[in-house]
């Protein structure tokens, strides 16, 4: 068997960590409730819970944007775009948060929607803690970035693996009421 490198085994320690914590936000907000939510709720409360819940996704998704924006604006080899330059370092590094972030917006955002529709209401808190996680995970995105990948793995797990289990929930969800 292969032996991992310090790196692999700094990002192992995030995934274990973050599956940790995502695994909670779960279990937290379908079983515990701590928002209250119960049926019957209606599909407009479902959309204001979705709504909220977004806010965190969508303005670290702006900050992403903005951030690419300031450089290239306040830098003259950047300013043309990435399409139309080599871009600098510094462009390439604020491309890669932008790029990563959209991925993960986009994928909470269908997640969430989702959860939402499917999932019974004593199951919704579970959204607005992964958003919570979400915004926890982007800032330790982003301050870690420069660092590494051991140093942004636990950010990136933050961000992700809350979806990627209420995906199986979802998923689990609907095969359960097929079956019975």
């Amino acid at each position: 068997m292969r032996r991992l490198t310090e790196k692999q085994h700094g990002v192992l320690k995030g995934m274990v960590f973050g599956m940790i914590i995502a695994i909670s936000i779960v279990g937290l907000g379908s079983y515990l409730n701590p928002f209250g939510y119960q049926e019957p709720i209606s599909l407009v409360s479902k959309l204001n819970i979705l709504a909220v819940s977004l806010i965190i996704p969508t303005f670290f998704l702006a900050i992403a944007i903005g951030r690419l924006a300031k450089h290239r604006f306040f830098t003259a080899e950047d300013i043309d775009g990435g399409g139309m330059s080599r871009g600098s370092e510094q462009a390439k590094v604020l491309q890669a948060l932008l790029q990563n972030t959209v991925e993960q917006t986009l994928l909470a955002s269908l997640i969430y929607g989702a959860w939402l529709i499917v999932m019974p209401a004593k199951f919704l808190s579970t959204v607005p803690l992964a958003a919570l996680a979400f915004g926890l995970g982007r800032i330790l995105f982003f301050v870690g970035y420069n660092s590494g990948a051991p140093s942004r793995a636990l950010g990136f797990t933050l961000s992700f693996y809350p979806s990627m289990v209420m995906f199986i929930g979802i998923v689990g969800n609907q095969i359960g009421q097929l079956v019975s």
